[in-house]
């Protein structure tokens, strides 16, 4: 019996409830998103065992976001037609496959060579399905919160759903060394199982979708819905809510901050281990304790902090804050050496990205009210393939520099950090004239 189950004056049957949604959208983020971080823990490893360059470690660590960050788009717009739900088993059932598939390589072979490389490759593309459940959860989140809590809501949504990164990275490596690279896998296989099995039982669409599905035209489910507390109310349709979402300027705007934030965060989570061993010599389990807790676990945490900012102050200012402390994080790593003052740049960096993301989904919803899945798609979607194109072009840096390669590749940020202030600062001037013609 659904406890939060209730009945409408017109003898629908409504279950779950926005605290509810946010938990299970929240959790089926959590679960599908740890595929950030599936390669990047154990890379050196590979690296080691497969004869790699850095251009080829930089694409396996990144292949998870490619595939994840691509299927972002649709599956985003798809919520607008469906609700969250089946989009969300969609993708976390082809994660599921993938990781079966990495599991049962690492059990039924004895090493790892350069033949096993592009296998590993395309497992790793299809383990990151899961990572596209970002784009699924924001607008399930979005349609069950009013206008005046989103950013709290999808602030908490992304920092906790963030975290799931950051604590592989910590464990991957510490289950390595205690039950080996297979079984470590086998564990991780098995969460995403339980995982997925929980959401599947547990998840509720937002009340509109709800009473499609009970046969409720859409201005009556509009009218219901909005009785019991829901604000946000999709177009109905995939390509429609796309080709709303992309007819606005402002769409492409975040896309950009997204991509150096979101993007940015996905990038280095998977290039940080081969950062600090690479350049620093440290061993593979302090590497995963520093980009696990150092960085992306800081980063999940700024990003709760920054949806609450977003809430009381403007998510453009917040926005300025957040790219101006990822330029800040990018100058200290690309032009100082000591260990020391890489914590530093990493940690500004950390606080830099998680805030700057809960900017960007605090001012979607703002912008893009009537397709805010579609909006999610387009800005998840191409503004999270930062997390594809990024550690390729670090890796490139390390082959072409050498060991210095590791540090002149973070000027990459700098530079992103700087357009991406500027882009702002046109968020601002549009809201200005807004304003005056308003």
């Amino acid at each position: 019996m659904d406890r939060t189950a209730v009945d409408t004056a017109e003898g629908y049957r409504l279950r779950g409830s926005p605290a509810s949604g946010l938990a299970l959208a929240t959790w089926g983020f959590f679960v599908g998103f740890g595929a950030v971080a599936l390669y990047g823990p154990v890379a050196q490893q590979f690296k080691d065992s497969m004869g790699m360059s850095g251009m080829a470690v930089g694409l396996l660590v990144a292949a998870p976001q490619l595939m994840g960050t691509l299927l972002r788009i649709p599956f985003g717009a798809w919520v607008d037609r469906s609700g969250g739900r089946t989009p969300m088993l969609t993708l976390l059932g082809l994660s599921l496959v993938g990781m079966w598939g990495i599991t049962f390589i690492l059990f039924t072979i004895d090493r790892l060579d350069a033949h096993a490389y592009p296998v590993i490759l395309i497992l790793g593309f299809l383990a990151g399905c899961g990572v596209a459940t970002f784009s699924v959860g924001v607008p399930q989140v979005s349609y069950w919160f009013p206008k005046a809590r989103q950013g709290t809501a999808l602030g908490l949504y992304g920092g906790v759903g963030n975290l799931a990164p950051g604590l592989f990275t910590l464990l991957l490596p510490l289950l390595l060394a205690s039950l080996g690279l297979a079984y470590a896998y086998l564990v991780w296989f098995l969460f995403l199982l339980t995982g997925t099995v929980i959401y599947a039982l547990f998840a509720r669409d937002a009340y509109s979708f709800q009473l499609h599905r009970q046969h409720v035209g859409a201005e009556q489910a509009r009218v219901i819905a909005a009785r019991y507390g829901q604000e946000l109310f999709p177009s109905g349709s995939i390509w429609g809510a796309l080709g709303t979402a992309a007819s606005e300027l402002r769409t492409w705007g975040l896309v950009f901050l997204y991509f150096t934030s979101f993007g940015g965060f996905l990038a280095l989570t998977a290039w940080f281990p081969s950062y600090w061993s690479g350049f620093h010599g440290l061993d593979l389990v302090t590497a995963g304790l520093l980009s696990g807790i150092g960085f992306s676990l800081l980063a999940a945490v700024s990003r709760v902090a920054g949806g609450l900012l977003a809430d009381r102050f403007e998510g453009e200012v917040i926005a300025f804050v957040a790219f101006a402390a990822v330029l800040v994080g990018g100058v200290l790593l690309s032009f100082f050496s000591s260990l020391g003052i890489a914590v530093m740049g990493a940690v500004v960096l950390a606080m830099g990205m998680g805030t700057g993301n809960a900017a960007v989904f605090m001012l979607l919803p703002k912008y893009v009210p009537t397709a805010v899945g579609g909006a999610a798609g387009w800005v998840g979607g191409l503004g999270g393939i930062g997390g594809f194109f990024i550690p390729p072009v670090l890796g490139a840096f390390v082959d072409a520099m050498g060991i210095q390669g590791y540090r002149g590749g973070f000027f990459v940020y700098v530079v992103l950090a700087a357009f991406s202030i500027a882009v702002v600062f046109g968020f601002k001037r549009l809201q200005s004239d807004d304003s005056v013609g308003g």
